[in-house]
């Protein structure tokens, strides 16, 4: 297959481009016919990533201005023609260039790469350029509380700042603070806030043609050649150091044998077990998957937001008589111990922070012994453990994230459901529940949940909708008037107020199961009203209208009539009046002590001495008792790892008639 032929798609199906990572292992010189290892392959391709890093650092280096950002980001050259998506086509368009050293020989496909990167990475501060700017044009009184006018004059201020989460702006208002103390005064902008960011070893192939690299499959579907120009020494002469190297490429199972593959992107890998590293490729692909519906929708699932309970799901039937009712009792996603293990991250990383400044203050003070101070060393082995702890908090995101995604829309596609409706939380401020809860709530995932999902959703043709969070855990899923809130009554001694009762309807439940129940019937009401935002291509429903609101009614099972005809057809089946015989006539023998000999009579377990768990609680609503102890995820203080806590109990969706309601039991 080649890399430019079109890809087939059926009418019901569109294109999707995706990347699956995947490791060179080895190569062949093909002038030579020479074996590579894999380690003089990472080597190569190391030299060639110096060349290209290099001159992406020169280009960052003088263009790192708002002039030039914004001249960029404008879409438009001096002659008011429109600039080329492909960001080394616009870069020449400009007249921004790229040159090796003067004793260096590359052809023009590497200089394609360097300006391919460094457009990249200019196009992408424009936003943190317009964050800044917003931030600096409307300045707090106070930087460490903002008032409501104050959050509101920032978010308008800042472009698509209505769903900007908080958290973003008090970041870039922590950093112009502490440029102000230091300096005296408020920074420019973020070129002056920030240096030119550091440039990657990396190669994008994605910027070259034929004469640098190409791709083909193998006649083994699962199997692809990859064929690429790569230096024989650091600094090459001339075209003659430059050789074909074909690599052969095993396919994950992920891309299937009717995917287009692109030309890859090459990265050198150290870890701990690689001293001269890996070469690591991702690799594009695109293939067809079927086409995600905005309207149209009769069966929905709801995704509510919570702390300890990361996730809690379930889905609604819209009903032909226009009535919503839910499909049973949903399930949820408890991932306590993967945040407590996430917590204490955070506050290690806190406490080397707070150490490398004082190094850093100190050792800056003796600028006559600065090489030789005695805390120098402390200080760079201090700056690699930061980076350590930043990686094993960006890892254990990065699976929560997958695994919450992947766990959610396994719920959808065991439901049947054709949509997601995701409370939106975007915006959400952490304010006003004390510093312990305001943190908690300020470090959840959800972004990196929500892209996620939205990925692994088009794999099956499931859309993700964002349905505005007024009101979802506030209000009755039955009647819509307000709820009381209060502890669990089959967990007295939790903390919190996770038991909701309605004195209008008589409906009582978990908080969540009735947030979800609100956000499914919302979404699905509102439907009609679902729309592509500009900015991120995402949809979303933007408001809620009171009409459809007042339809957004969930109805319990017990009301929803059945059609089926359940007249007598037939005589009743007999049934035998000989009752069942025992199960044992005479007492067991005697038998030796120990775990040997025969069951006693009757039915009691021998195993288990006391009652279980569930009887010892309070079962009754108003019989609650005062906490007693906090509670304490199993085994999260001893860090006993990411799957041991990260808890996500499968559904039981029935398979129900037309008109019958499944039963599925709680799953918390």
């Amino acid at each position: 297959m080649h890399v430019s032929r079109k890809l087939p798609l059926a009418e019901e199906e569109t294109s999707r481009t995706a990347c699956a990572r995947v490791v060179l292992r080895m190569g062949v010189d093909e002038k030579s016919g020479e074996r590579l290892s894999g380690a003089v392959l990472a080597e190569r391709v190391g030299w060639a990533a110096d060349l290209v890093s290099g001159m992406v650092g020169a280009l960052l280096a003088e263009h790192w201005n708002s002039t030039d950002v914004d001249v960029l980001a404008s879409g438009k050259d001096a002659g008011d023609r429109t600039l080329p998506s492909h960001a080394w086509m616009a870069l020449r368009r400009l007249g921004w260039s790229a040159a090796p050293p003067s004793d260096i020989r590359v052809n023009d496909r590497i200089l394609r790469m360097a300006q391919e990167s460094a457009g990249r990475t200019l196009r992408s501060a424009k936003w943190r350029a317009d964050l800044t700017a917003g931030v600096l044009a409307s300045w707090p009184n106070d930087p460490a509380k903002r008032t409501p006018q104050e959050w509101a004059a920032v978010r308008d201020a800042v472009p698509q700042g209505r769903f900007l989460p908080s958290s973003v702006i008090k970041s870039r208002t922590r950093q112009a603070a502490a440029f102000a103390r230091k300096h005296g005064r408020l920074p420019v902008d973020v070129f002056e806030l920030e240096p030119a960011p550091r440039t990657a070893r990396m190669l994008p192939l994605s910027a070259c043609d034929r004469q640098q690299a190409t791709i083909a499959r193998a006649e083994d579907p699962g199997r692809a050649l990859l064929r690429l120009q790569l230096p024989t020494r650091p600094d090459p002469r001339s075209s003659l150091d430059w050789r074909w190297v074909a690599c052969p490429i095993t396919l994950p199972p992920t891309i299937g044998p009717g995917a287009v593959l692109h030309l890859p992107t090459l990265r050198i890998h150290h870890g701990a077990h690689h001293g001269t590293g890996i070469v690591r490729v991702d690799l594009a692909f695109t293939y067809a998957v079927p086409k995600a519906r905005p309207i149209g929708h009769t069966v929905a699932l709801g995704v509510d937001w919570g702390l300890n309970t990361l996730l809690s799901v379930g889905a609604v039937r819209l009903r032909e008589d226009a009535t919503i009712t839910p499909l049973g009792a949903g399930a949820m996603f408890r991932a306590a111990g993967v945040l407590a293990k996430q917590h204490r991250l955070r506050r290690l990383s806190e406490h080397l922070h707070a150490k490398a400044e004082q190094y850093h203050r100190l050792t800056t003070g003796d600028t006559e012994h600065l090489t030789e101070h005695p805390l120098t060393a402390k200080h760079q082995v201090l700056t690699q453990e930061i980076r350590a702890v930043s990686a094993r908090r960006s890892n254990l995101n990065d699976a929560l994230a997958w695994a919450a995604a992947r766990w959610t829309v396994d719920q959808a596609i065991a439901a049947g459901a054709t949509v997601i409706y995701v409370e939106d939380l975007r915006s959400m401020e952490a304010g006003g529940m004390g510093a312990t809860m305001n943190t908690r709530m300020s470090q959840q995932v959800r972004g990196q949940i929500v892209d996620r999902m939205r990925h692994l959703a088009a794999e099956v043709g499931i859309a993700v909708v964002m349905v505005p969070a007024r009101g979802t855990s506030k209000q009755c899923p039955r009647c819509l008037l307000p709820l009381r809130h209060r502890k669990a009554p089959d967990r007295p001694t939790m903390p919190g107020w996770k038991w909701a009762i309605c004195d209008s309807c008589g409906y009582q439940g978990n908080r969540d199961a009735g947030a979800w129940q609100r956000i499914a019937a919302r979404g699905i009401t509102h439907q009609t009203k679902t729309a592509t935002d500009r900015a991120s291509g995402t949809l979303v429903i933007g408001s809620v209208v009171d009409e459809l609101e007042a339809k957004a009614v969930v109805v319990t099972p017990a009301t929803v009539t059945t059609s089926r005809d359940r007249s007598k057809t037939g005589p009743t089946r007999p049934r035998s009046t000989r009752p069942a015989p025992r199960r044992r006539e005479a007492p067991s023998p005697t038998g030796p002590p120990g775990p040997a000999g025969k069951r006693p009579e009757g039915h009691a377990h021998t195993d288990r001495a006391g009652l279980p768990r569930a009887a010892h609680r309070h079962q009754g609503v108003t019989t609650i008792s005062t906490p007693t102890s906090r509670h304490k995820p199993r085994g999260a203080a001893l860090g006993a790892g990411f799957h041991l806590h990260a808890h996500a109990p499968p559904p039981r969706w029935a398979q129900p008639e037309p008109d019958a309601m499944s039963d599925m039991g709680s799953l918390s």
